[in-house]
């Protein structure tokens, strides 16, 4: 029985696709984190407050945890943003986190990223590369499932 129309080859586009979202949006985020830290101004923060949230039903893990932080920018402004899963180990509430934030818009442009929290660095940095090459191979045995290579 054949359940999607081309069988093998379909099921390698679609989910070399997929995969290859995940990882523009990985280098996506890589990119805009990387330049928040060469352009951006750095101020200490705290973490805030450690929330879990409900995934919903049906979720094979049915709750995550996002962090709060908080930070005051240099011309006196108070700004909080949310964080998911900024390291693999979290943070206590309170604790001094280093926060690189764009002056022009610090309520949307804020990462947390530095000494301490390289997280948001790191993991995108892993997984661009990673899904990128997994795309890319699910994408050629499309292409020679086809004939086209």
């Amino acid at each position: 029985m054949q359940i999607l129309p081309g069988g093998t080859a379909t099921f390698l586009l679609l989910f070399g696709l997929f995969l290859g979202a995940f990882a523009v949006r990985s280098a996506l985020r890589l990119y805009r984190v990387l330049r928040l830290l060469q352009h951006g101004e750095r101020v200490e923060g705290r973490c805030t407050d450690r929330l879990t949230v409900d995934r919903g039903p049906g979720s094979e893990r049915g709750y995550t945890t996002e962090y709060v932080f908080a930070f005051r920018t240099r011309d006196g402004r108070d700004v909080e943003f949310t964080a998911h899963a900024p390291g693999p180990f979290g943070f206590e509430v309170g604790a001094p986190v280093q926060i690189s934030y764009d002056p022009a818009d610090p309520e949307h442009r804020a990462a947390l990223a530095g000494p301490g929290a390289w997280g948001p660095v790191v993991i995108p940095a892993v997984y661009t590369p990673m899904l990128g090459a997994f795309a890319g191979m699910l994408l050629a045995g499309f292409a020679m499932m086809r004939g086209w290579i």
